[in-house]
């Protein structure tokens, strides 16, 4: 019976999620359940995607209905190489360039859509674009391969929540709502890509995990800075996002009453990003640290991070937690 979700069908009618091993079986059985429409969690360097088959309405449907999206919101399609990436959308001189230097890589390039490309309109939230990555993960490469279609891929985690960059965090939100988790371990990056619109004028629509300053360097200018978070122009734009349970304030350099400390280099707490001030240790661990500070800080707590220099992947670090403490105004 095909999954319709958890308000389709009865709580013992749902089909308990797989965790597929990372060998071909994993990545056959994966790439199967994909072509069938189904939803498959999987790996990449930056945290794990919720896959469905971005050529059909009713698997990009099934990834909005599992994750609670809103259906204004722009998902990022999955292709393995630059060849694919031409058959569905046009890449402009500046673009290439970014896409020569960044792919396979965290970078995501939201590109003019071609004609009688495939992609279900759903994918673009009915815009001219799409929003296109090449990922680097080899189990991420693998399944792409074994499709041989376009996968669309938002993060594997209920709409809103914290990022999942372990199999335990996709089981936290997404248990028995998606078909199986392709388990390839903890993610490398632990922050989801940069998005950027190239041409004509580079503009930086999310920090991510490819930083400002080597874009720029690519580029030899500057990025104009994009996005309002209210009507997202691509994914990973909209004000309140990656959000925990309990209430966040940033830039404490000590805790008040009733709050967990997460720490950054000289500022120490329970919990800490990286201890050295490291800010890829600190990106990498991001998001396990905001599950495990919500644990701790129960019902009634709050969390206080310490503050994260603007600078390279600490600019993508404060987007994440700007974002986590906003209002929780969406699902």
């Amino acid at each position: 019976m095909p999954f319709l979700g958890p308000d389709k069908q009865d709580a013992a009618s749902i089909a308990m999620t797989l965790i597929l091993p990372q060998d071909s079986a994993g990545v056959t059985r994966a790439a199967s359940l994909l072509a069938d429409g189904e939803l498959v969690a999987f790996p990449t360097e930056t945290v794990y995607g919720l896959g469905g088959d971005a050529r059909s309405d009713i698997a990009v449907a099934r990834i909005y209905e599992a994750k609670g999206r809103p259906n204004f919101n722009p998902l990022i399609v999955h292709l393995p190489d630059l060849a694919a990436v031409e058959q569905i959308a046009t890449l402009g001189p500046k673009a290439r360039m970014l896409a020569q230097a960044f792919w396979p890589g965290p970078l995501t390039l939201v590109l003019p859509l071609r004609d009688g490309s495939g992609i279900s309109p759903l994918v673009t939230a009915g815009l001219p674009t799409v929003a296109i990555r090449i990922p680097a993960h080899p189990l991420a490469q693998a399944l792409l391969r074994a499709l041989g279609g376009p996968v669309a891929a938002p993060s594997a985690n209920l709409s809103g929540r914290i990022s999942p960059t372990r199999v335990s965090h996709v089981m936290d939100g997404l248990q028995n709502r998606i078909a199986a988790i392709l388990d390839g371990g903890p993610c490398a990056v632990g922050l989801e890509s940069t998005i950027v619109l190239a041409d004509p004028d580079p503009t930086l629509l999310r920090p991510g995990g490819v930083p400002m300053e080597a874009l720029e360097a690519c580029l030899g200018h500057p990025l104009t800075l994009g996005g309002d978070g209210v009507k997202p122009t691509s994914p990973g734009q909209l004000a309140s996002h990656y959000a925990p349970n309990a209430a966040l304030r940033l830039n404490a350099t000590s805790a008040a009453p009733n709050e967990i400390l997460v720490g950054f280099g000289p500022v120490k707490g329970p919990l800490t990003l990286s201890e050295t001030g490291d800010l890829i240790e600190a990106a990498a661990r991001l998001f396990q640290a905001l599950r495990e500070a919500d644990a701790l800080a129960g019902p009634s707590g709050r969390i206080a991070f310490a503050p994260i220099p603007e600078t390279g992947l600490g600019r993508a670090i404060n987007d994440r937690l700007r974002r986590a403490a906003a209002p929780k105004d969406i699902p």
